[in-house]
């Protein structure tokens, strides 16, 4: 196998200047991944407002492929970072070909399922003729070419696994700069390009996806990485799976619940206006400009703690958690701050309609309010997943957007109206993070406390065998 210093590093540099330097390419790459997200909706939104909350009915089934991509990716960049501490480099090498396989098999089940099913998806969320058919003719596209979206977004895992972020970057960058440009063509028919109209959006979504696809596959079968991909000796083994899912599992079921979290929320507001369904969607598209930045610091943040979690080195490891938990709390904070000053501004760029203004500013206001928690939230739900322990992050993620956020939505609004349900966020968040910040310090001070023990007890060994 071929060495290189990635793991090394993860090791022994200065923490804060190598977690920036891990985490700045995948910060800028979700950025602009972030950015894609909204302007495709801005686009869309300049169609109709009905045409906005179409795509807002079709995102929930977005989310659930972004949760099996997201739950491998994840899962493979733990065990993969965890094996590498260990010295288990040719088994870091078995789990890349396994996920490898793994993306190609969801994106033929996908493409099948959405060829088949698309309308009866849609259905569960509207009785709406125009929506459904809009809905139907976006989601259907987006699912025939799932396995263009599942092949970057978990490969990029494998090389994030062994210390590598700017090569993830530099694929969400193309992927995103291609979508931002093909959108306006391919939806509107600019130049030579027919009116798609909502299905273009689709179109250059996936278009963009098997152009950055193709680049991380080349890079993945090179020669040039740590991890050595020899696909022609691949044999099966189920072992590798489970422990791939021991942390990608619950990392999957919780990008599904925000999935059902969204469907959830389209329900109950459109009870009142379905124009609160558009702000629902708008709202998701915009928050992930605040959230992209702290899952991209957590990309550079998972192989440094996980290393050092396999290398037993938990004074390297607090100084990890604690700087990227600061981190996280700054960006989530810059996003409270423009959510509370410019919500009405945020809105107009995607619709300049009356009674979508003034339902999104008031939802913007009072569902930020849970932003300065989040961003410490979002890095301890990754600190468990480092360390192998996916179930505390699991659990949370339901408690937060499912036990506690829907039923407080449906209670505020029967009791107060659509202006008061927003305010359930801040509670749901506000509970989970008291949850989260006692159950990880629980957990990290027993690690540590046997980690002390260990290290005694070899000490002594030393000493009785000199």
């Amino acid at each position: 196998m071929k060495v290189n210093k990635n793991s090394d590093r993860l090791g022994e540099e200065a923490i804060i200047p190598l977690l920036l330097k891990l985490s700045i390419p995948a910060i800028i790459g979700m950025a602009v991944q972030a950015l894609y997200n909204v302007v495709d909706s801005i686009y869309i939104g300049h169609l109709s407002t009905e045409a906005l909350s179409a795509l807002s009915l079709a995102f929930p089934i977005q989310m659930v492929l972004i949760a099996v991509g997201v739950g491998t990716g994840v899962g493979a960049n733990s065990l993969i970072s965890r094996l590498l501490g260990r010295g288990e480099g040719h088994k870091a090498n078995n789990v890349a070909e396994h996920v490898v396989f793994t993306a190609i098999i969801y994106g033929i089940i996908t493409a099948i399922i959405g060829i088949f099913f698309a309308d009866d998806l849609i259905r569960i969320f509207t009785s709406s003729p125009n929506l459904i058919d809009m809905g139907t003719r976006y989601i259907r596209i987006i699912m025939i070419g799932s396995v263009a979206m599942f092949v970057p977004m978990i490969f990029n895992n494998i090389l994030r696994g062994e210390g590598n972020t700017f090569i993830p970057m530099l694929t969400m960058l193309i992927g995103a700069v291609i979508n931002m440009i093909l959108d306006p063509l391919m939806i509107f028919g600019i130049g030579f390009f027919p009116s798609f109209g909502v299905e273009g959006a689709a179109y250059a979504t996936v278009i963009s996806r098997i152009i950055s696809g193709t680049f991380i596959t080349r890079i993945i079968l090179s020669d040039k990485n740590q991890i050595q991909l020899k696909l022609e000796d691949f044999n099966f083994d189920l072992g590798i799976i489970k422990e791939l899912y021991q942390v990608g599992f619950p990392a999957m079921v919780m990008q599904i619940l925000a999935s059902i979290m969204m469907a959830g929320m389209n329900v109950i507001v459109a009870s009142y206006d379905t124009t609160a369904i558009a702000v629902v969607g708008i709202y998701f598209r915009l928050q992930s400009f605040v959230f992209m930045p702290v899952f991209g610091l957590g990309q550079g943040f998972m192989p440094i703690v996980g290393y050092n979690y396999g290398h037993n080195n938990p004074k390297r490891m607090k100084k990890t958690i604690i700087s990227g938990m600061s981190i996280g709390f700054i960006f989530t904070m810059v996003g409270f701050i423009i959510f509370q000053l410019f919500p009405e501004g945020l809105i107009r760029l995607f619709n300049g309609n009356q009674e979508l203004l003034e339902i999104g500013s008031t939802a913007l206001r009072r569902i930020s309010l849970a932003f300065p928690v989040i961003g410490i939230s979002l890095i301890g739900a990754t600190t468990f997943q480092s360390i192998g322990k996916g179930f505390p992050s699991l659990l949370l993620a339901l408690l937060r957007q499912i036990v506690l956020l829907l039923p407080v939505m449906y209670w505020l609004g029967e009791l107060y109206g659509l202006s008061a349900l927003w305010f359930a966020f801040p509670v749901a968040e506000g509970v989970s993070f008291i949850i989260l910040v006692f159950w990880l310090v629980s957990t990290l001070k027993d690690y540590f406390a046997k980690m002390r023990e260990d290290n005694v007890g070899e000490m002594v060994n030393v000493s009785n065998n000199s």
